[in-house]
């Protein structure tokens, strides 16, 4: 019997309310350095891809892991950028950016986010997010009134382990108190969600925005079209399960 589900946060239950390349490269502008907003996004992915795991681990003093995670975000910004000009001064570019990105109203719950989380809950389901974020990721769950849906909240940083690894997945597991075939997980990502939820021993669920309506559901592994779709898939891994 499916006992928790699990959900990836920004692009799964809440996104940006502009393109992210278009959020970076309008602040860059800002500050002295225009470049084309798909080029802003290419570099950024390559720099997101490219840099070590956004994981500092246990044993940290919450002031130690703030910067630890500032810090690993302005090197991965200041990657982005590489090639592309520079800025009047990065650190008070970067300062901007990394407010902007921590401020709920820059961000908005996906439409379906609240009624498919409701419903999950009176399932009786214990619902969790498994992200490779940061701290700022409590304050826009706040936010977006999304907070008081989830059991548990485990964000690499603090964990020590980032997805696809399935220590952060084992890690959530614990803070809820289940086992790994009671428990799914949704997101976004092929690598990160997907692949690591398969590989921690949890069902997977992968939000993939270029299917039509129809869903793909199979106890290992399901694809949906979008999280509308969610708690039809729900239902048919409850029975099956």
């Amino acid at each position: 019997m499916l006992k928790a589900i699990f959900f990836d946060a920004a692009g799964t239950i809440f996104e940006t309310r502009e393109p992210a390349g278009h959020i970076y490269a309008r602040i860059a502008a800002k500050h002295g350095l225009r470049a084309d907003d798909a080029v802003v996004n290419d570099g950024f992915r390559h720099a997101f891809a490219t840099t070590p795991p956004f994981a500092f681990g246990t044993g940290h003093r919450p002031e130690a892991l703030r910067r630890f995670e500032r810090e690993w975000w302005s090197g991965v910004v200041r990657k982005s950028f590489e090639g592309l000009g520079e800025f009047d001064d990065f650190d008070r570019f970067f300062a901007e950016l990394f407010a902007y990105f921590g401020d709920p109203g820059n961000w908005a719950p996906v439409p379906e986010a609240h009624p498919t989380l409701q419903r999950l809950k009176d399932m009786g389901l214990r619902l969790g997010v498994i992200s490779n974020f940061d701290y700022r990721l409590y304050r826009i769950l706040d936010g977006l009134d999304l907070r008081r849906y989830f059991d548990s909240i485990t964000i690499s940083s603090e964990a020590g382990f980032a997805k696809p690894s399935p220590l952060i997945f084992a890690a959530a597991l614990e803070a809820v108190g289940v086992e790994p075939g009671e428990a799914a997980h949704v997101g976004d990502s092929e690598t990160m969600d997907f692949e690591g939820a398969q590989g921690a021993g949890l069902r997977a669920i992968l939000i993939d925005g270029t299917l039509d309506d129809a869903e793909s559901v199979d106890a290992s592994g399901s694809r949906i079209a979008s999280l509308a779709s969610l708690n039809k898939v729900m239902r048919l891994l409850w029975l099956t399960s």
